[in-house]
């Protein structure tokens, strides 16, 4: 870059007037010197991409630089990790399991030495020969000091996805048709379409429903729910349970 800088201001020395060319190399100079030097944001970015790529290999030391000594980090899980605990947890991955982590949809807010980004976490796993594909949304508080830029705290949300969804033939979803209550006035209606079933809740918009398994149900863009149909002594539907992680709703299937 300096010989590159020089020969343009030689360049210019020739052709141009002394006032015009003193203009000329500072406004060069500026504009090489920041070319050269990267941005808070971009500077952050590559720091995380950095702490990313340093997972699957087991580089610890990474984690060691960019981690302030206070630092706090809650997983997908739940659980919360000192600097500590997530510099000796950074290990090279077992064999036959490989993967990388790409950052993307990167966001930064500033407050003065303070720095928020939000982002997703894309990684690829091959885990003994199965291909596995999983996003994750992070976000990450820095610190900005005469040392540089350091962690103090970060938080990772799972996306959920959809699960796969079985065939279901039109005489298996007939079973399932009926009107649910769950308390007075508060129904929830499974019609059929085909060999396709929908369902509406009381003052609710129409919804898909797919089979995961028999007697699980799901609705698209909500993973998180499943619908358990419940069975008497007789194996006839008697209602449902609407579950989301431990908790679950009953609704009595209406005589």
């Amino acid at each position: 870059m300096h010989n590159v800088s020089w020969q343009i201001r030689e360049y210019v020395m020739k052709h141009t007037s002394l006032p015009a060319v003193r203009f000329v190399v500072l406004a060069l100079a500026c504009a090489l010197y920041a070319t050269a030097q990267p941005t808070a944001d971009d500077l952050l970015k590559r720091q995380t991409q950095e702490l990313y790529d340093a997972i699957a290999p087991g580089h610890a030391a990474v984690w060691e630089h960019y981690l302030d000594a206070n630092c706090r980090y809650t997983s997908e899980d739940g659980e919360v990790f000192n600097k500590a605990q997530m510099v000796a947890q950074t290990k090279p991955l077992p064999t036959g399991v490989t993967g990388s982590i790409k950052v993307i949809d990167f966001r930064v807010t500033r407050h003065g030495p303070v720095a928020i980004t939000n982002y997703i976490a894309d990684e690829d796993e091959n885990y003994h020969g199965h291909q596995l594909h999983v996003q994750y949304r992070s976000t990450d508080t820095w610190m900005e000091s005469s040392a540089g830029w350091h962690l103090i705290a970060s938080q990772a949300l799972a996306l959920h996805t959809d699960p796969p969804a079985m065939d279901l033939d039109a005489q298996r979803a007939r079973e399932y048709v009926g009107r649910y209550i769950l308390a007075p006035g508060v129904t929830y209606e499974i019609r059929q379409n085909g060999d396709s079933l929908e369902g509406q809740q009381t003052g609710r918009p129409v919804e898909k429903l797919c089979a995961e398994a028999v007697d699980v149900f799901f609705a698209p863009g909500k993973p998180r729910y499943r619908r358990i149909f419940l069975r008497g002594a007789d194996g006839r539907i008697t209602g449902f349970a609407e579950r989301r992680e431990s908790w679950q709703m009953l609704w009595k299937r209406e005589p």
